[in-house]
């Protein structure tokens, strides 16, 4: 059985196998033995902010968004901005869907979600049960939005997947959305492994490549994941410039490597994530904004944080289109405050000397909605 929409380190697959999982911001210190990646954060309400600098525009008609951006979440015309979520589903905790919806919720986003799976937890457990969703009753439910004439989005999300079918189906969607409303954005988390393996199907590899990655326009690879779509190996900065570039040149205008292997000049208590976005000015001239951050790591392991992390990242930019230093600081500011929550939650539940139990892990969503709505930065962004 499969499991679709979370990767932190030590979610099991069957009883003798772990998968590798969080796939981001939750890092976890060089000496645990999980692999997660920790955020940072940043200030001001979303309410307060101005439209950026006159001139420039996103090359996925951003100056529409950018206005809607000011509001509490309808843009001028009254409508609402709407994303279509295709991800996991949990009845107890947070990933996938449930770690998107209700951020995204809170900062005036309209979700409809799909759930990839249903589980009733998710796999880090002792015991799940559930079902998987089929490429096939994707199709029907799809078809069923289409039907009734709903099949108008402004955003559309996904994450992690093992079946090529699915995979291949998702495409086929973004693609009939993105032919009902051009300026629709597809933020993709590319999920296929960390630290030198995949842990999804390598048949993916090729359709991420072909057929995912060129629709998409935002994408949130990490390290590993960024080399196998772009054949390149990033061992400096310079490189993952390049890989970035690379990225770019198939299709997405965003591109964030959420963790990487290189060196912070703070310490090697902090990690090392870098992104790239392409704006177009009035006169047609693009401009890039490459940017890095140095993350405190954190000494503990989560589940649902990478889901967290790209619909955070799908809110800021919207706020923020063309100044993606402001929107990876939100972002990662979030995911800071819910990780710090968490732990110390976690912590007192469990007790002196004892580690926290996959319950007691649980993201401390719901608790966190004042720093969603206006994260304080603790980290800020650099540019490049």
């Amino acid at each position: 059985m499969n499991y679709i929409g979370i990767r932190p380190e030590c979610l099991k697959i069957n009883p003798s196998h772990t998968l590798s999982a969080g796939k981001w911001f939750a890092l976890v210190s060089a000496r645990s033995s999980f692999s997660f990646r920790s955020p940072l954060l940043l200030a001001r309400s979303v309410y307060e902010e101005q439209p950026e600098r006159a001139g420039v525009v996103n090359r996925r008609k951003t100056d529409v968004r950018r206005v809607w951006s000011q509001s509490l979440g309808a843009n001028p015309s009254g409508m609402d901005c709407r994303v279509l979520s295709i991800q996991s589903h949990v009845v107890r905790g947070y990933v996938g869907n449930k770690s998107a919806t209700f951020p995204l919720q809170v900062l005036g986003f309209e979700v409809d979600s799909i759930n990839s799976v249903q589980f009733s937890n998710h796999t880090g457990y002792e015991h799940w049960k559930g079902q998987v969703l089929t490429a096939d009753e994707l199709h029907v439910l799809y078809e069923g939005i289409k039907l009734n004439k709903l099949n108008h989005y402004d955003y559309m999300l996904t994450g992690y997947t093992r079946d090529v079918s699915f995979l291949e189906m998702v495409v086929d969607i973004v693609e009939e959305l993105k032919g009902a409303n051009p300026s629709l954005v597809y933020v993709c988390d590319p999920v296929m492994g960390d630290n030198g393996a995949m842990y999804v199907p390598e048949a993916l590899l090729p359709v991420y490549k072909e057929k995912v990655v060129p629709v998409a326009d935002i994408i949130t690879p990490n390290q590993f994941e960024a080399e196998l779509l772009t054949g390149r190996k990033i061992s400096t900065e310079k490189d993952a410039v390049e890989a970035m570039d690379l990225l770019h040149e198939m299709g997405p205008d965003t591109v964030v490597i959420t963790s990487s292997d290189l060196l912070s000049s703070l310490g090697d208590q902090y990690l090392v994530a870098l992104g790239s976005q392409i704006t177009v000015k009035a006169d047609g001239t693009k401009e890039k904004q490459r940017i890095r951050m140095d993350i405190p790591r954190v000494d503990a392991v989560f589940v649902g944080t990478g889901d967290l992390f790209a619909a955070m990242l799908l809110a800021w930019t919207h706020h923020h289109p063309n100044n993606l230093k402001a929107a990876c600081e939100k972002t990662v500011s979030v995911m800071q405050h819910v990780i710090k929550r968490t732990i110390n939650y976690a912590k007192e539940v469990a007790g002196p000397d004892r580690r926290p139990s996959p319950a007691q892990l649980e993201l401390r969503m719901v608790q966190s909605k004042g720093d969603i709505e206006d994260p304080a930065i603790t980290v800020e962004a650099i540019l490049l």
